[in-house]
């Protein structure tokens, strides 16, 4: 709850993850007779903040989401999933205040055997032209 608390009075917002659905028959799914289907699951309290950057040519900015582990907790147990990993796995993209973000990597924070906190590793999603 201290965790939840911080992160509230930092300012903290609220993300959206665009996770993919379970489907039942695999079979079906891999030959395309079945759609996959599309979910936003909405995590808060939530901080982003931008990492510092290093120069690389054509390299994108970095970010981090410090996600709260009570609100990633709650989804977990609504969508029925195994572990939070299993949640981080299945999510296409992160989108915090109309931009859209893909996780390069996820870590947690603990304390006394408990996790607290998440963090992400974002980085921008490009828009692709046709």
């Amino acid at each position: 709850m201290l965790a939840d608390a911080l992160l509230r009075s930092v300012g903290g917002a609220s993300a959206q993850l665009v996770v993919t659905g379970a489907t039942t028959d695999s079979n079906q799914s891999e030959l395309g007779l079945v759609s996959s289907s599309f979910g936003d699951v909405v995590v808060s309290p939530v901080i982003l903040r931008k990492l510092r950057p290093t120069w690389q040519e054509g390299g994108q900015s970095q970010w981090e989401l410090m996600i709260s582990a009570t609100s990633v907790e709650q989804q977990v147990s609504a969508l029925d999933l195994v572990s939070a990993q299993a949640l981080f796995a299945m999510t296409l993209a992160v989108i915090v205040a109309g931009q859209s973000y893909l996780i390069e990597s996820v870590a947690s924070n603990e304390a006394f055997g408990q996790v607290y906190l998440y963090r992400l590793l974002l980085r921008e999603q490009r828009q692709q032209t046709l």
